[in-house]
This record gives C-alpha cells, sequence and structure tokens, in this order.
C-alpha cells in the first residue's frame, strides 16, 4: 500500500531538508520525497504540521518482563506518544533481564517503539557473581563477565553501558578491561560516570582514557545531572578539547532540573547533602507511603532502610547549567526515561516536547538543530543508517506535529500524562499513534547493531 503525506512541512537536518513538501511511503520506507503529488493508496493531511523523522531516545530505561513472559509496555508507550520511534535501553549499566534474550521477545510480540538496547556493565556483574557493589571482581568473575559481555555484543547490542556511580567496587583496571571489549566492532560505550559535582572532571577523564585506549566512541550520559551544579561551562570545554584533540566524544542530557535515582542507591551515600549543597526536602519521594512529599532526615532514612527501590527525584540542578548542555553542539536529547509501575520522573514522558516547546519554541535554540538533536545526531551515534531521516530508501518512521501547540503535560505529581501537538506517528509507514491516541503497540522491531 502506498500513503502519501501531503503539504506538511519537511524538516529533516540530515538532508539538509526545511521545505513544504509531499512525502510518499510504500513497502515501510519512504519512496518519494517531492512537490508533486504521487497517486496513493492512502492520503494523511499534513498542512499545518512540521512532518519530522520519529525521534530517537539515546538514553532511556526499557520496560520490565512480567511473570507471563511478556514485556511490559508502560514507558514504551509514553516514548510513542512524544514522537519517539527508537529508543535505546539498557543503560547506566542496567539490564531488565539478559539484553539479546529482551530484543528476541521484541521480536517475537512487537513493541509500541523500535527497541535497540546496550549490554550493561551492572548486569552482567551481578551475573558473574559479583553481587557486593562497593566489592572489588575476583579474577574468576571478572573472566565471566568480559565473556558475558562480549557474547551480548555478539548478539546485537549497540554497545556497553556503565553505571560507574552506582558501583563504587568497579576498579578503573576492571573498567577499561570491560571496555576493550567493544574496541573489536567500535561499539559505543555510554556511561553514568564515576562522579559528578566536583568529581566530574576526572570522571569524564576516565571515561576518555577508555575512548583513546581503544579507540572506540564515547558517550557521557546525562550531562545535566553530572556538571548542572556549577561546573557545566568547565565540563564542556573539557569535552570540547578532547573532540579537538581526535576523540569521538559526545553527551545527551534531558530538559530538566532534577534528577531521578532510587534513595538506597549510591547517589545518596553519605555526602550527597554537602556535595548538592541542599537539605534533605530537595528530595520527593514519587512512590511508597511518602508519595509526593519531601523527605525529612527521619523519613530519607526510613525509605532508605525499608524500600531502598523507591524512585526519588532530587531538585539540585541550575536551570542555566542544564539550559548550557542543551544548546551545546556535542550534546543532543535523551530522556533518561525510567518509570515503576507509572511512577517516576515526568522526564519519560515529556522530554521530547518539553525540548521543543521550552527550548526552540522560545528561541534558546534553533528548531533546526533541536529537531537534529532527537533525530539526526543520536542516528548517527547509534549507527542508524536508515533512521532519523526522511530521505528515499529511509525507514519510514515519521512524526507529525502541530508545533504551535506542543506541550508536555507530564508532571512530577503524574509523571506520564501525554503532551499536546503530537498527532501522527508512523513507524515502517504503518500508523502507530493517531489523534495522539497509541492504535498499534506491536509495530515496533528490534534493532541488533
Amino acid at each position: 500500500m502506498k500513503t502519501l503525506i501531503r503539504d506538511g512541512t519537511v524538516l529533516d537536518p540530515a538532508n539538509g531538508v526545511e521545505s513544504r513538501l509531499n512525502l510518499l511511503v510504500e513497502d515501510g520506507r519512504i519512496a518519494a520525497v517531492t512537490s508533486s503529488l504521487p497517486r496513493a493508496d492512502r492520503v494523511i493531511d499534513a498542512a499545518g504540521k512540521l512532518v519530522l523523522p520519529g525521534f530517537i531516545d539515546i538514553h532511556m530505561h526499557e520496560d520490565p518482563v512480567g511473570a507471563d513472559g511478556r514485556i511490559a509496555r508502560g514507558i514504551f508507550d509514553c516514548m510513542l506518544r512524544m514522537g519517539v520511534t527508537a529508543a535505546a535501553g539498557g543503560n547506566c549499566g542496567i539490564n531488565r533481564c539478559d539484553p539479546v534474550e529482551y530484543l528476541d521477545l521484541v521480536d517475537r510480540d512487537g513493541a509500541p517503539v523500535n527497541v535497540l538496547l546496550f549490554a550493561g556493565h551492572h548486569y552482567f556483574r551481578e551475573q558473574a557473581g559479583a553481587l557486593d557493589k562497593y566489592a572489588p571482581i575476583t579474577p574468576e568473575q571478572a573472566a565471566r563477565l568480559r565473556s558475558s559481555l562480549q557474547r551480548a555484543l555478539d548478539g546485537g547490542c549497540a554497545g556497553i553501558s556503565y553505571g560507574l556511580r552506582y558501583v563504587p567496587g568497579t576498579s578503573r583496571e576492571e573498567f577499561l578491561d570491560t571496555a576493550s571489549c567493544c574496541a573489536k566492532s567500535g561499539k559505543l560505550l555510554t556511561a553514568h560516570i564515576r562522579g559528578d559535582a566536583l568529581d566530574v572532571f576526572s570522571a569524564v577523564e576516565e571515561a576518555a582514557e577508555a575512548g583513546r585506549r581503544f579507540g572506540i566512541p564515547v558517550q557521557i550520559s546525562h550531562i545535566g545531572s553530572m556538571a548542572g551544579f556549577g561546573q557545566m561551562a568547565e565540563v564542556l570545554r573539557q569535552i570540547d578539547e578532547y573532540r579537538m584533540n581526535g576523540l569521538d566524544i559526545q553527551c545527551d542530557c534531558y530538559p530538566y532540573c532534577a534528577f531521578s535515582t532510587m534513595v538506597g542507591s549510591t547517589t545518596y551515600d553519605d555526602g550527597w547533602l554537602e556535595r548538592y549543597h541542599c537539605g534533605y526536602d530537595a528530595l520527593e519521594f514519587t512512590e511508597g507511603k511518602y508519595k509526593g512529599r519531601r523527605a525529612t532526615a527521619e523519613t530519607f532514612a526510613e525509605m532508605r532502610r525499608d524500600f531502598p527501590q523507591c524512585l526519588t527525584v532530587c531538585y539540585v540542578m541550575r536551570e542555566e547549567d542544564v539550559d548550557m548542555a542543551l544548546t551545546h553542539p556535542s550534546v543532543m536529547l535523551g530522556s533518561d526515561g525510567l518509570l515503576d509501575q507509572g511512577q517516576g520522573h515526568p522526564r519519560a514522558a515529556g522530554a521530547f516536547p518539553r525540548f521543543l516547546s521550552k527550548y526552540a519554541r522560545t528561541g534558546k535554540i534553533g528548531l533546526y538543530e533541536a529537531v537534529a538533536k532527537m533525530t539526526a545526531l543520536p542516528a548517527r551515534r547509534l549507527g542508524l543508517t536508515q533512521k532519523g531521516r526522511l530521505s528515499v530508501g529511509a525507514d519510514a518512521d515519521i512524526v507529525l506535529l502541530r508545533y504551535t501547540s506542543i506541550r508536555d503535560n507530564a508532571s512530577f505529581q503524574h509523571p506520564t500524562l501525554p503532551p499536546d501537538g503530537i498527532d501522527t506517528v508512523l513507524i515502517g509507514g504503518e500508523t502507530a499513534l493517531e489523534g495522539g491516541r497509541v492504535v498499534n503497540r506491536r509495530l515496533g522491531r528490534a534493532i541488533r547493531l
């Protein structure tokens, strides 16, 4: 079947296109980008709308697998509603299960969006028997870990992800030994680096060392929550210098001034109040008995002891630092979306529309550049040659939106509310979202690299 998307403003930074054009879609791919009106079996009227490549989220946390052996479709639905058509999970060293098996489940059942995964260092470290995150790994465990990571890369994972901040027992030697697995294929190393705030500079240097030593690309995860405390200008200069010296290093960032993590994580180990120059009331519980309430010393201690998996948000980042990151040419958008049974940070449902409304529409960044940070840049970073563009032969992953109406509605109180302004999403040429409503949750496929 041929589908014609007509009379929309096509904006495609990968090909330098910004013009009123028509798209012809056939057999899951773009067949023509033209000013003419080819014959089609179905016509989608895009008058007054932007026609964009499907958004690509380079940093999110995939849905869990239920007891029935099926993938829960909570955050993936949120991704689709905000125009994301391909999402990279397995970040911060964390996988929901074996990532190759997870991709097999996507192949079997489909998903709301296309899914690719990183092999999580922390996940495979635990699988190797290293259960104490504060303890060093043994030589036998290290051998099992390296073997498992290599198997995951050979099975199609996009690279290795690290959550060094979450696993203090990971030595520099362990980090470099496992990072070397990426060298054979040149796959991406992505890292929640070891330190933030004043420790961010040495932490970035550690990640950069792996890139230099093995000749591999390095992605610094959610730079806003690593350097958003007054260090952003200096750390971006540090990254610029690395790039000028030939290192392939980039970052991603989400457009919020609060980070999210579990109350039992190492982020909240002793010293966090001093590190972020805040009090307990900077932290808000997003679930459990204190949902929606700011912490006190007493409730923090109680939840950390009794409910360490409770997701929190922490309002400590500086807006000017986040703005600086998101407008920097080496930084792309990544949601860092993570939900626990529908609870968590609104970035999971609002990051992409928020970036368009709060940054592009207000003039903090040009629309063309903003779209590039959501499409062409992450596609190039992940090696998705047929995505993130609207050229002939590319995958027909397409977003239609009303730019003047775009708005994120997800809040810290209601983190999964869908945005306004995103009308239609096609995945592989088929309609996944129509009128802002999910109509097909099975069009997404596993992406193996």
